[in-house]
């Protein structure tokens, strides 16, 4: 074997998790595409259905960045699905019944997810009240909270201006109907951007020392990688542009990997998931840290409450029912560990995107929601499985 396929081999195997879950998603992309278009004529890569992925999972992407931080910090928030419907009820009563301006809403509903996450994240850090605990107590306070302020009925509709949230579109800079020119531009810089920054991550690993990404690979990668993105924004161009959601996710990821992967505080969160003694006899604030861990998680649940509430252009009493566990498997499917320090947030959004690919995808076959909930356990099961498989060798 040469130098170049041995180079290749260990760096396939020291990124096996990450890897395989970017092919899984090009793999269950390609059976959902062949198996809607044979049995039931529905091109799975169309533009309106593509629009709606984004927006029907725009929820579980959005809480997936901070679940993976309170996981990687070696903690679980179970509370995220009442916070996702309270927030929702906060909206509704502030937009519908008192006619607050949407600018005022979405700060007031921010500030209410803010208070959340200190509240629990206080009891969590500082009193050392095991997060499993104190964020089951909140599941069950803010669910009843919500169904208190909805007085068990829905409020709606939203005005024009909020529903923008999760059903609005960025409109064409350039004056151009279609193809919209604004998401061909954007989705061509997005690709140039993830290439430019594979290609530093490459050079800082060997100014480092580390072995970095192997050449041929690293191309590969970046090819495929903006193929899709080109692809997709060719499809959203076609048909009605970029979604507002879509343009939050995006800086929300490239942000949260920003600070993650480059800050200093990003990279202690994983030292505490790691070895939180170690961490904390090397000076880190591990308390410090886990607050600001289940604040920025409240937070992230407060906005997607809201995303929720524009899209369904109403509040439910059970609106956020079962969010936690899509949200808590994509970040697991995406390559965390259970016992902390490890994950990345590219990986967690793969995660979102796959249980989003394979809710869409079963739901266009017709597949009920019974058998939906089996295989989305046995993939979960099987991610699991394969981390501790890994950890094992």
């Amino acid at each position: 074997m040469s130098e170049d396929s041995k180079t290749m081999s260990r760096h396939l195997g020291g990124h096996l998790r990450e890897n395989g879950m970017l092919m899984a998603l090009v793999a269950i992309v390609l059976f959902f595409l062949v198996i809607v278009r044979h049995f039931e004529g529905v091109d799975f890569l169309s533009a309106q259905n593509i629009t709606n992925l984004f927006l029907q999972n725009s929820y579980v992407i959005i809480m997936a960045l901070g679940m993976l931080l309170v996981i990687v910090a070696g903690h679980i928030d179970l509370s995220v699905g009442s916070v996702v419907g309270f927030v929702g009820a906060v909206a509704a009563v502030l937009t519908v019944q008192l006619h607050w301006p949407v600018w005022a809403v979405i700060l007031t509903c921010l500030g209410v997810g803010l208070i959340i996450g200190a509240a629990q994240g206080y009891w969590v850090a500082y009193w050392r009240i095991p997060s499993f605990i104190v964020t089951l107590a909140g599941m069950l306070v803010f669910r009843g909270l919500t169904l208190w302020l909805l007085n068990g009925q829905n409020i709606g509709p939203f005005p024009k201006s909020f529903q923008a949230l999760s059903t609005g579109f960025i409109p064409d800079f350039f004056g151009v109907t279609k193809p919209n020119l604004t998401a061909l531009v954007l989705a061509g810089l997005s690709a140039l951007v993830i290439v430019v920054m594979g290609w530093r991550a490459r050079t800082r690993d060997a100014e480092f020392g580390m072995e970095p990404e192997p050449a041929l690979l690293f191309a590969i990668r970046s090819v495929v990688v903006s193929a899709a993105l080109i692809f997709v924004g060719y499809k959203l161009a076609s048909f009605r542009g970029l979604p507002n959601v879509l343009v939050v996710l995006a800086a929300l990821t490239v942000l949260y990997a920003f600070f993650t992967e480059t800050m200093t505080t990003g990279r202690r969160i994983y030292a505490l998931g790691g070895n939180e003694k170690a961490a904390k006899l090397s000076g880190i604030k591990t308390e410090r840290l886990v607050f600001l861990t289940f604040v920025n998680m409240s937070v992230l649940a407060a906005l997607a409450g809201m995303i929720v509430a524009a899209r369904l252009n109403s509040s439910t009493p059970k609106a956020g029912v079962g969010f936690e566990l899509d949200v808590i498997a994509a970040v697991f499917i995406g390559g965390a560990s259970m016992s902390g320090g490890v994950g990345k947030i590219l990986g967690a959004v793969v995660g979102a995107l796959i249980m989003g690919v394979m809710n869409n995808g079963m739901s266009i076959m017709g597949i009920g929601i019974d058998y939906q909930q089996v295989i989305k356990g046995l993939v979960l099961l099987a991610a699991v499985i394969f981390d501790v498989y890994n950890k094992s060798k």
